[in-house]
């Protein structure tokens, strides 16, 4: 269509007729006159505008669930993080719990000792250089670790460090066979040498071949010169097994250590010496012996007590109370019967021949010659 002088007044006609009508509709409120046009063009386009609509939605649906994929991407990608993060965190609560328990009992270990400590954790196991029972620990030189220094945990002696490196050491542990260390016994102060048996109890060579040693004795550590590279009192472990002595000049016992080493985890490096020999103040308390209670048996005497002092009734005089002498004659003056053979004897100066005999008076005495 060209654009002509009458096409022009065309529309300007046209949209000065919508705005009346808009502004009759306006005005009109519910009725309005143009109402029932309104429904009739609804009656007839409705069903257009929803076969449109059908045709058009899931276009406008897949455009905007491909505007939106980005964001509902993320969205699902942070839920799995926070998924994940909450599953370690639950997962981790029971080993949280186990390191805070070793670090609790390394500290107090350390109180005790008085020991200056720098914690660390094993971070691997075993070294590239060879088959010993060595850990490394993610403590070096730029924390103040040295090499010789003594390790331990809150059990006990661990062993002694044996490389340094800027952020790691290597631990060589005490069940190691080239590992040796001196130990003093509880209370009697007995000396000696402990070596590693991997797996095994340590050997302990006693200094004093003739020395009294028991199962369930314990040894820590002597210490060396300047400290290096044991620091003395740290717990060793306990006697298991004691080597009869044939005369020799030492004496071997076998001492299970404190520590698992399978099992370690949290660590001390002794970065800083006692001032003093704690001797046996790191050792655990001993348990006391729970008391066996004891029961008193008292045995009944038999037979009913005789107010007299007798236990056995039939052992009591003929006195009414108690077994009677089958050979005694009652008295026909209602006396006491006779007295059983050999329990009474006669009275003084009566004739010990002399039978008795009843009294007509009743008074139930007999004359020592048999006369009344």
């Amino acid at each position: 269509m060209r654009d002509t002088r009458e096409s022009r007044l065309l529309l300007v006609l046209l949209i000065a007729v919508a705005f009346a009508l808009i502004t009759v509709d306006i005005r009109g409120g519910a009725n309005s006159p143009v109402d029932g046009a309104r429904q009739a063009a609804a009656a007839v386009f409705g069903p257009v505008e929803n076969g449109v609509a059908a045709a058009v939605d899931p276009v406008g649906n897949a455009i905007g669930a491909v505007r939106d994929s980005g964001k509902r991407h993320d969205r699902i990608s942070a839920l799995q993080a926070e998924n994940e993060a909450l599953k370690q965190r639950l997962g981790s609560d029971a080993r949280n719990r186990s390191r805070l328990n070793q670090l609790d009992a390394m500290l107090k270990t350390a109180g005790e000792g008085q020991y200056g400590i720098k914690a660390a954790q094993v971070v691997a196991i075993g070294a590239a250089q060879g088959f010993s029972w060595t850990v490394t620990i993610d403590a070096g030189s730029n924390d103040g670790i040295q090499r010789d220094m003594t390790v331990l945990n809150g059990e006990g002696l661990v062993g002694r460090v044996t490389t340094v490196g800027p952020s790691t050491s290597t631990v060589l542990l005490a069940n190691d066979p080239d590992f040796t260390v001196g130990t003093r016994m509880e209370k009697s102060d007995e000396l000696g040498f402990a070596t590693g048996h991997g797996d095994r109890p340590l050997s302990v060579q006693l200094l004093n071949g003739k020395a009294k040693v028991n199962p369930g004795d314990r040894l820590v550590t002597f210490g060396s010169q300047a400290d290096k590279p044991f620091v003395p009192g740290v717990p060793v472990g306990e006697v298991v097994k004691v080597d009869p002595s044939g005369g020799d000049l030492t004496r071997t016992i076998y001492v299970r250590p404190y520590v698992g080493f399978t099992k370690l985890d949290i660590v001390g490096v002794v970065v800083q010496a006692p001032r003093t020999d704690p001797r046996d103040q790191v050792l655990p308390a001993k348990p006391q012996p729970t008391p066996t209670p004891t029961v008193t048996v008292t045995a009944t005497p038999s037979g009913t007590p005789n107010p007299q002092g007798n236990t056995d009734i039939a052992n009591q005089n003929a006195n009414g109370v108690g077994n009677p002498d089958p050979n005694a004659k009652p008295d026909p003056a209602g006396g006491n019967a006779n007295p059983p053979a050999g329990n009474a004897n006669p009275p003084a100066g009566t004739n010990p021949n002399a039978n008795p005999k009843p009294n007509p008076d009743g008074n139930g005495n007999a004359n020592a010659d048999g006369e009344q």
